[in-house]
C-alpha cells in the first residue's frame, strides 16, 4: 500500500502547510475541512493514514472518527488537536485512534504518531506539576463528555451555573 494520507482539518492554513510537508515526505495528500467531507473522501481515497482534527464547525472529530475508520479500515488514525484534555485523548483512543497530539507538532512528531518513525527515546518529564486551572479545564472537559456535550446537565454536575460554565468553555484551555 503507498503512503495515502488525509488531512482532516478546518484551518487552510494549517492544512496547506501540513499537505507540502507530507508531499516533501513522499505521500500522496488529499485534504478536508469537515466530517462529512472527510468520510466521503476516505471512501475513495482509501487513505493509509489520516490526520483529525477535533474542534470543526459542524460536527466534531470524536463523531466522525469511528465513520472515518469504517470507511478506510485498514487506515491509522490519528487525533491532533489544539484543544486537548485527557477525557479527549481517552475517548479518541477507545474509538480507535492509533494516537493523540495535542497542536502545534511537527511532521516527524506526527508520523511518531502513526509509528512511522521511531520517537524519541528521552522523553522529558516536567518538574512543576499541572496548574490548578489547568486540572480544573480537564475535569470540566470530562464532566461535559460524560454528558454528551449537554452544557446544563454538566453545570448540574459541576454545582455551577449554566452561564458560569459557558463562559469557562469559551475560553482556549490552559497550557499548564
Amino acid at each position: 500500500m503507498s503512503n495515502k494520507i488525509l488531512l482532516v482539518d478546518d484551518d487552510p492554513t494549517f492544512t496547506a502547510v501540513m499537505t507540502r510537508g507530507f508531499e516533501r515526505r513522499g505521500f500522496q495528500v488529499h485534504s478536508c475541512s469537515n466530517g462529512a467531507e472527510a468520510k466521503r473522501e476516505a471512501e475513495t481515497f482509501h487513505p493509509s493514514h489520516i490526520l483529525l482534527d477535533l474542534n470543526m464547525p459542524e460536527v466534531s472529530g470524536l463523531v466522525v472518527l469511528p465513520e472515518l475508520l469504517a470507511a478506510a479500515a485498514s487506515a491509522k488514525l490519528v487525533v491532533l488537536t489544539g484543544y486537548s484534555s485527557i477525557a479527549t485523548a481517552v475517548e479518541a483512543t477507545k474509538l480507535g485512534a492509533t494516537n493523540y497530539l495535542c497542536k502545534p507538532a511537527t511532521i516527524d512528531e506526527i508520523l511518531a504518531a502513526f509509528g512511522e518513525t521511531q520517537a524519541q527515546a528521552e522523553v522529558t518529564v516536567p518538574s512543576d506539576p499541572i496548574s490548578v486551572d489547568r486540572l480544573e479545564w480537564e475535569h470540566i472537559q470530562r464532566v461535559l463528555n460524560d454528558n454528551d456535550g449537554n452544557v446544563s446537565a454538566t453545570a448540574r454536575a459541576l454545582g455551577m451555573h449554566r452561564r458560569t460554565l459557558q463562559r469557562k468553555l469559551q475560553k482556549r484551555p490552559v497550557r499548564r
